[in-house]
């Protein structure tokens, strides 16, 4: 390590590493820190209805008829449009997968603590970035802050505490990647009522409050972001938990204790398979999660408060209502995304990721099949249910993946192997929604019902499930020509920080045996030792608590939010 940087020396791998008696359940509070902040891309939706009459006050002023789209996207005089603000729902997904695939590799090196650091400077620069744009009225700047530089950042901060979290939890690949990735469901329980309370705070006769909400926002997520991303640390090579054994070859072929490199793991069928598998279990649910309010209302209509009329006839008041009811809806499917990543994620330790993935698709395509059925028959429940279901596969999806890839390719280069398959989800993200809206739109034009107009696109939603469930159960063991030699992985890692780290421990161990000659020196030492890990254990205790709580009390209070909205649904 170079004496002029350091500074620097503090954010590396190097000084990352865990010492011995490291207790491994402070890692996953670390990267809560760092999902439940990037998380609230889910709800940036909470911003659109206020930026959409920022200029024009109670009412949206629109722009000229004859105003081309360039010159309204630096026009100061006229509001935006709903679908130009959706434009940054966009960018979060592709930068995203972008950002994951271009740094992954990055980041294998970098270690998880610059990875995480990065992804704060991005995320909540980017806020900063947008809430000048709002201020000056220049959308652009909102879809460079907020999309592209805030969508880099959602990419940094979601693939950097994958590989951290596998190797610490070798024996619960599945808990531990789910724990963290439910934190990415969950910011936006966090993030769109605490917006909401930020904005009616900020908001003035000639402001909405959401310039001064993105500053507040960027500064509350800037100290959890940094605080996750000092709290990350790596194992030491060769370490793992205790009374663990390696499953063998014979106990779980599907499951290596080799290693496939970043520039092979790309050329194996398995990436391309597990690539399909990613993104047709992405598309159906987030199509149906952008539209969610939506389809239940036109679905159901008037049934949902006791009248038997269609969506049409609907008076004003009786639409608000029929809102409220569908807010709750979507507060439902928020929860068994998030409660999906940690249970299906979970589960998938003991029932294997390719069996788990095979229940998403055949359970899937039998319950996107059976909407139209449910929603015919007038059975609010029972649509409720098939989707509560559907999107707690949705949100599992995204929690077994990274275990799923370290299952096939090894825990080596599995961060960055994970980010380059993360391209599946930037392209989910633009197919899931056009094959709703734009089937939506295409039955309206053509005068279908609108209680009728979904029932399409369950068909079809349903077939891509049977793809995904070929490509899955097409997946075997990577072949032997693909795995790195002993030779290859023993050279990456005496030129790891790790490796170096591990030999300098053993060095300056052997240094001290050599110096603590003599029995009673040696009983003093192991006294002393003894009283020292006392003293560390009691201070674990209280971090342990202390971390836990700093990200589990924000949590507890956006599902408490979230289920107040949800209860509307059932009144």
């Amino acid at each position: 390590m170079s004496a002029a940087s350091p500074s620097m020396s503090f954010f590396s791998r190097e000084r990352s590493i865990a010492a011995p008696g490291f207790n491994r359940w402070l890692v996953p509070p670390a990267a809560l820190a760092i999902h439940l902040c990037i998380g609230m891309a889910y709800g940036f939706s909470v911003f659109w209805l206020p930026l959409s009459r920022a200029v024009g006050g109670a009412e949206p002023k629109a722009c000229p008829a004859d105003m081309g789209f360039l010159a309204s996207v630096f026009a100061t005089s006229c509001d935006w449009k709903i679908s130009m603000l959706g434009w940054t729902f966009t960018l979060f997904f592709v930068f995203l997968g972008s950002s994951a695939a271009v740094f992954g590799h990055w980041l294998e090196t970098a270690g998880p603590r610059k990875a995480g650091l990065a992804a704060a400077v991005c995320w909540c620069g980017g806020l900063l970035i947008s809430a000048a744009g709002v201020y000056l009225h220049q959308i652009w700047m909102l879809w460079l802050g907020s999309g592209v530089i805030g969508g880099i950042g959602l990419g940094l901060g979601y693939i950097s505490p994958v590989s951290t979290l596998i190797k610490w939890f070798p024996d619960r690949r599945g808990m531990a990647t789910g724990m963290a990735i439910m934190g990415f469901g969950g910011g936006a329980m966090i993030g769109a009522p605490l917006a909401d309370k930020l904005m009616s705070y900020f908001a003035t006769p000639d402001s909405v409050g959401v310039w001064q909400t993105f500053v507040a926002m960027a500064a509350i997520y800037f100290v959890f972001m940094v605080g996750g991303a000092l709290g990350y640390r790596v194992p030491r090579d060769g370490w793992t938990p205790d009374g663990w054994t390696p499953p063998t070859a014979a106990v779980g072929k599907m499951v290596t204790s080799r290693h496939v490199h970043l520039d092979v793991a790309w050329k194996t069928p398995q990436f391309w398979l597990l690539w399909g598998v990613l993104c047709l279990n992405v598309s159906a649910g987030i199509g149906v999660l952008g539209m969610a309010s939506p389809m239940l209302q036109e679905v159901f209509g008037g049934r949902l408060i006791g009248l038997d009329i269609g969506f049409s006839d609907l008076s004003i008041d009786q639409k608000k209502k029929i809102a409220a009811i569908a807010a709750g809806f979507t507060g439902l499917l928020s929860l068994c995304n998030i409660g999906g990543r940690f249970i299906w994620a979970t589960g998938s330790d003991k029932l294997g990721r390719k069996t788990t993935y095979a229940i998403f698709f055949v359970l899937g395509f039998l319950l996107y099949s059976a909407a139209p059925w449910a929603a015919h028959d007038g059975s609010v429940i029972l649509f409720v249910l098939f989707f509560c279901v559907i999107l707690s596969m949705y949100g599992g999806g995204f929690a077994t993946i990274p275990a799923y890839l370290a299952d096939i390719f090894g825990t080596h280069h599995v961060g960055a192997i994970h980010g380059r398959l993360l391209t599946a989800w930037s392209t989910a993200g633009v197919l899931g929604p056009v094959l709703v809206n734009y089937i939506r739109d295409y039955q309206l034009d053509h005068g279908v019902a609108r209680e009728a107009v979904y029932n399409q696109t369950m068909y079809i939603l349903a077939g891509l499930l049977v793809v995904g469930l070929v490509c899955d159960l097409a997946v075997r063991p990577v072949a032997e020509r693909f795995f790195m030699t002993d030779a290859e992985v023993a050279a990456e890692k005496k030129t790891s920080p790790a490796a170096i780290a591990k030999e300098e421990a053993e060095a300056h161990a052997d240094f001290e045996d050599f110096v603590e000659e003599g029995a009673v020196a040696e009983l003093a030492a192991a006294e002393a030792r003894k009283v020292d890990a006392q003293k560390r254990n009691g201070l674990t205790r209280v971090i342990l608590f202390a971390t836990w709580a700093a990200v589990g009390i924000p949590l507890a209070w956006g599902v408490s939010i979230t289920l107040q909205k949800t209860f509307v649904l059932f009144h």
